[in-house]
């Protein structure tokens, strides 16, 4: 019985011996070095796509300052539209692109 005991303890150390870390040490570290590039891949990724949002951020700051330049320039037009319209650009445009004047008005031309 003696000789039996030796053999059932015997196994029972191989057991502990074979389902402990030790067994699985090299997929443990392959695991490890594949979430660690991972980790590297997403840092880096999430650094560029920082990047990125800064830029966008610039280009968006940018184009809301040229809506605003052409919504003034828009409201500028508008006006002079408006201002076309009056008898007082006709008399301008008369005197400057005719040479129409008023009656009674003098025009003065500078010597050549």
């Amino acid at each position: 019985m003696v000789n039996k005991r030796k053999g059932v303890t015997q196994r029972s150390k191989n057991r502990r011996r074979s389902s402990g870390f030790g067994s699985h040490k090299r997929s443990v570290t392959v695991i490890t070095v594949i979430l660690v590039l991972l980790v590297c891949v997403l840092s880096v990724n999430a650094l560029t796509l920082q990047a990125k949002n800064k830029d966008y951020k610039q280009q968006e700051e940018e184009l809301r300052t040229q809506i605003k330049e052409q919504k003034e320039r828009t409201k500028e037009i508008e006006e002079y539209k408006e201002y076309v319209k009056t008898d007082e650009y006709v008399k301008e445009m008369a005197e400057e692109k005719l040479g129409l004047v008023d009656p009674g008005e003098i025009i003065f031309k500078p010597a050549k």
